[in-house]
């Protein structure tokens, strides 16, 4: 009953901060993560993100819902699948999917490594995002992620039209341990200048072992396409 009412708080919080929301891959703020979803582990997310102005040329909000579950019953090779529904949007369902391995997976010492997509979808309009990501957790420091993403030249572009479908993503994040083990924190870096491309900043509180709730905000590199955001997150992982 205890969860039940932590989930029912958490998701009013969340309706009443934005009228937008969108969902999918284990991950940081706004780019995916080399963490991934073991055999028969379920995550619910329920984000949004709603712009700070509001003047017409803000760009739109969005609200979506999304489901993540491993599929392999290996510790040390992980397969995580997912899909989103946001309405919002010119293409309202999408899917992700990502091959993960953890540090000192197979020789201690070696980085974590991810290989995925997002936003994928075989309709006309979908960004189809593809990535390659390393990290490495050091001491007092944190995790640090670096890799890189390619996605539709034809939707992943600039301002003027032309193609802006690759570049780097980056990342920092840490459980902040010297508060509580419940708060983490994140920033987060995704080049370009196309509609994806931003840095993210933000943090999230683990009510419990099933539910935390991220709150962050992002700073796009083209403000033409939209201006900054801010996002929150329900986090629901499932017994």
């Amino acid at each position: 009953m205890k969860s039940v009412k932590i989930v029912a708080v958490a998701a009013a919080f969340v309706a009443m901060a934005s009228s937008s929301a969108m969902a999918f891959y284990t991950g940081q703020i706004n780019i995916p993560s080399t963490d991934a979803k073991g055999l028969k582990e379920v995550t619910i997310g329920i984000n949004n993100y709603a712009h700070f102005s509001s003047a017409e040329d803000a760009g739109a909000n969005t609200f979506g819902i999304g489901v993540t579950t491993g599929v392999l019953p290996f510790e040390k090779l992980k397969l995580e699948v997912g899909t989103d529904y946001t309405p919002s949007v010119t293409n309202p369902l999408n899917f992700n999917a990502k091959l993960a391995t953890p540090e000192d997976a197979f020789v201690s010492g070696l980085p974590a490594f991810a290989i995925g997509g997002f936003a994928l979808d075989s309709s006309e309009g979908a960004p189809n995002i593809m990535y390659a990501l390393a990290a490495k957790t050091l001491p007092v420091i944190g995790r640090l992620s670096i890799g890189g993403y390619t996605g539709d030249k034809d939707i992943l572009v600039n301002a003027n039209g032309k193609k802006d479908n690759s570049g780097v993503l980056a990342s920092w994040d840490r459980t902040i341990s010297e508060v509580s083990d419940k708060l983490w924190l994140s920033v987060d870096y995704m080049s370009g200048k196309n509609s994806f491309g931003g840095i993210g900043v933000g943090g999230s509180w683990a009510f419990s072992k099933q539910v935390s709730l991220l709150v962050g905000a992002t700073v796009y590199n083209e403000i033409t396409y939209s201006k900054p955001t801010f996002t929150t997150q329900v986090i629901i992982n499932l017994p």
